[in-house]
């Protein structure tokens, strides 16, 4: 791989994109921005994207919100184990993660063994006012987004701080993100 990216630097006589030489998951709260960060992200490292949620979605033939209503959390969360174990397999690729992927103690360490994990980390208004956009989400349906996300948030954050990078995400564009991502991944 490396090779192919020293001859695309000599071609078009530029720098050649980071190498990454496994995969690159991104955790965090809903609405911090995994999905649209992780598809720039994937383009800058010249790799492929994943959404676990979409790739859920796929195998089950079924919506997020669905399989929490028909089969419940713990049946999602044994998918979701199981699609992101499938995700990290083979070449390297940026995977995007749903929000409580990563609290799954089986999937934590699947992750951190086998992957270069990033928790991107919002302020909870910031949270909230980009998860009122959209009403998909399961664990939101008929509450106060930022008393939701305020008690995840006291769960979820210490158990997202185990992962490998910590990256800020704000109100600016997620360029910035990416470039802050890509930063702490030459590091």
């Amino acid at each position: 791989m490396a090779e192919h990216h020293e001859q695309i630097k000599r071609k078009f006589g530029m720098q050649a994109a980071l190498v990454i030489d496994r995969p690159v998951v991104l955790v965090g709260m809903m609405g911090v921005g995994k999905t649209s960060i992780g598809k720039r992200l994937a383009g800058r490292l010249d790799v492929p994207f994943a959404d676990a949620d979409d790739e859920i979605e796929k195998a089950a033939g079924l919506s997020i919100t669905e399989i929490f209503a028909k089969f419940g959390e713990e049946y999602f969360r044994d998918g979701e184990r199981r699609v992101i174990a499938r995700l990290i397999e083979g070449e390297p690729k940026v995977i995007a993660t749903g929000g409580g992927a990563f609290v799954n103690d089986d999937t934590r360490a699947l992750i951190l063994e086998r992957a270069t994990s990033i928790w991107l980390d919002a302020d909870v208004q910031v949270l909230a006012d980009r998860v009122s956009r959209r009403d998909h989400r399961p664990l939101l349906k008929g509450k106060d987004p930022v008393t939701v996300l305020t008690d995840l948030g006291k769960v979820r954050n210490p158990i997202y701080a185990a992962a490998n990078l910590h990256i800020r995400s704000d109100t600016s564009p997620h360029v910035r993100t990416v470039e802050d991502i890509l930063k702490a991944l030459s590091a």
